[in-house]
């Protein structure tokens, strides 16, 4: 019996061998082995536009700024494929018409009160949002499908794979669904896996266990399953225990990313979920990613990269949703100043907790990094990643920042925060072998250790050359004949089927 399947039906057994699912995830990772790849021209990030297909898909995307991005970047590239593009938006985190013309833009009211839409309980807000936009999602739809039989037919519907609510409106309305799951294909099995791991015990087990490893999902320790600091970590499991029966019920998958990097986590899904996937990364690289309008972009660090050596910076940026307090902050502060390396380092506003504006470096900082920092609200991050003079990305392994690094072949310092980072951070360093993990209570001499052995010595180098594997199996695969290239044009004539 398949691990997947006893974790769909509850294990109830206690220690158990291996299974075929395991052994075969555990052979596809070790078959991940370093080799030369020819040279090939980078991957154009346009895409020739086609005649519209006369067919219509309406997207819905999660009001996050992480969760947006790769949701318009896959609107734009199936807009590029011929189809027609509607978006129901929420008035949370409302996005700019006039960044997607062509599109057709359909808000609905998302009923969250202005304590709700500031929460930093990320849980309690997806929740929120699985019970208020029921109804005015329904309606909408609805209406929109009632529309097109005198316009244009509406194919199918998108939605994150959060708003797990989609499926049922979407069965009810007779509309297929497919998901889009903005982060990779392995941290999906590890979420999939917490009914198991939970009858185990391993979501109830002391910090000194924590380095223990899990055998039901290698490569992955205690520590880096899936978790989200929230009031009710009973709520957590439940939404991804409904996020993981939805994509089930769906149409199909599609991820943000590349077989090369992913294939034995994606042969499992495809066997275990009985769904199609179609792993049609990475977006960036076919459409670049259109601001939001939530973050404005300093730009200016990119005439600062184009004054430094090349390889020389780091680049430093935990996301628009890491928050941190002010001891780690000055720490990390610290921590790059004692490095002597020349660093960019994103500090937006609120990053701090329990700070409005943005936060003021430590006292004799500013004078000690004079010359080789360079300090933004906002970045460029693709750019920035792209730019010759970065040699290392510290993140938070986000899947957007750690897929764009991998893919310009940037090692990177990993600092996970919650939920899939976690996951993320131990596929680089332990599988794909392209970062260094901070372990443990941040300390400014630790930091600056880290970054001088990612950025200057041996070991950062090999990790430099491997991650230069992966951004040529990057382009690869967008080539005409490409496995990315090819789930595309599949992933289009699943669409049109319906």
């Amino acid at each position: 019996m398949l691990f997947w399947s006893k974790i769909n039906k509850g294990a109830t057994e206690g220690d158990e061998k291996l299974t075929a699912a395991n052994k075969r995830l555990l052979t596809g990772i070790h078959r991940l082995q370093f080799e030369p790849l020819p040279r090939t021209k980078v991957h154009s990030s346009g895409m020739e536009k086609l005649p519209m297909m006369g067919r219509r898909i309406v997207l819905f995307p999660l009001p996050l700024l992480d969760y947006m991005n790769p949701m318009f970047q896959l609107a734009e590239i199936l807009h590029a494929k011929g189809f027609s593009i509607s978006i129901i938006h929420t008035n949370f985190n409302a996005p700019n018409p006039k960044n997607h013309i062509g599109f057709t833009f359909h808000p609905i009211s998302d009923g969250l009160l202005a304590s709700e839409a500031s929460s930093l309980d990320l849980i309690t807000l997806f929740d929120i949002l699985n019970v208020k936009c029921v109804a005015p999602f329904r309606d909408r739809l609805s209406q929109m499908l009632s529309d097109a039989l005198e316009e244009e037919p509406i194919a199918c519907l998108i939605t994150d794979g959060m708003l797990h609510f989609t499926q049922t409106v979407a069965d009810s309305l007779k509309l297929p669904r497919l998901v889009l799951r903005t982060s990779n294909v392995s941290s999906l099995l590890a979420i999939a896996a917490l009914p198991l791991l939970r009858q185990k015990g391993y979501l109830t087990v002391q910090d000194s266990q924590s380095e223990l490893p899990v055998p039901e999902l290698p490569p992955l320790k205690v520590k880096d399953i899936p978790s989200v600091r929230s009031s009710n970590s009973e709520a957590f499991f439940q939404l991804t225990t409904r996020v993981c029966k939805g994509i089930k019920a769906s149409h199909g998958l599609i991820v943000n990313t590349f077989e090369e990097l992913e294939d034995p986590a994606i042969a499992i899904v495809r066997q275990d979920f009985q769904i199609p996937v179609f792993a049609i990364g990475p977006f960036h690289k076919i459409i670049p990613a259109s601001s939001s309008g939530l973050l404005t972009l300093d730009k200016s660090c990119i005439e600062w990269l184009n004054t430094q050596a090349p390889k020389s910076v780091l680049y430093v940026s935990f996301g628009s949703a890491a928050a941190i307090d002010e001891i780690e902050f000055g720490e990390i502060a610290w921590g790059l100043a004692n490095s002597e390396r020349p660093f960019l380092w994103v500090v937006w506003p609120g990053m701090v907790r329990g700070s409005k504006g943005s936060h003021p470096l430590p006292d004799g900082l500013t004078q000690m990094i004079s010359g080789r920092a360079h300090i933004v609200k906002w970045a460029p991050q693709e750019d920035v990643l792209a730019h010759p003079a970065t040699g290392g990305f510290w993140t938070h392994n986000g899947w957007n920042s750690t897929l764009e690094s991998i893919c310009e072949g940037v090692p990177m310092i990993c600092l996970p925060f919650i939920a899939d980072q976690m996951s993320n951070a131990r596929y680089v360093t332990d599988v794909w072998n392209v970062g260094l993990r901070l372990e443990g209570k941040l300390e400014r001499g630790e930091i600056a250790m880290t970054i001088r052995g990612l950025m200057s010595e041996k070991e950062g180098k090999e990790m430099r050359e491997r991650a230069a594997f992966f951004k040529e199996k990057a382009n690869l695969c967008l080539e005409e004949g490409g496995s990315s290239y090819k789930s595309l044009e599949s992933l289009a004539s699943h669409i049109s089927s319906f």
